[in-house]
């Protein structure tokens, strides 16, 4: 009878100036300290002569993380962080009550722009 191997996990491992990713501190993690994981962004990206890449990250929460390995980050896609402005609800008087706060004020923003340009809808 035949096995069933699972495929490997495969991730990203290079990213680029100004991705976002989530960053987990292998140690802290291990420790089993809270606050271990944090979103970031990619502040420098260092190749070295071995063919190692070591990043530098920006908590979104302030300071800097250098001398980071790939294996510990995960990209965060756009769409996933973008998806409550792209699904927020419209379709009553009351949808702003109900929508999270980022599409709200992403909508105010774009209500707040000269869309004298815009074609007329139809």
């Amino acid at each position: 009878m035949p096995t069933f191997t699972p495929a490997p996990i495969t991730t990203a491992t290079e990213f680029l100036v100004d991705d976002v990713v989530v960053y987990r501190d292998p140690v802290e993690y291990w420790a089993g300290k809270p606050g271990n994981t944090t979103v970031c962004r990619v502040s420098h990206v260092a190749r070295y002569s071995r063919g190692t890449v070591r990043y530098t990250l920006q908590p979104v929460t302030g300071g800097l993380i250098r001398d980071v390995q790939g294996d510990y980050m995960r990209l965060l896609p756009p769409a996933d962080t973008m998806h409550d402005i792209d699904t927020a609800p419209l379709d009553d008087d009351t949808a702003a009550e109900r929508m999270p706060t980022a599409a709200f004020a992403w909508l105010r923003q774009e209500l707040a722009r000269d869309n004298s340009t815009l074609p007329a809808c139809r």
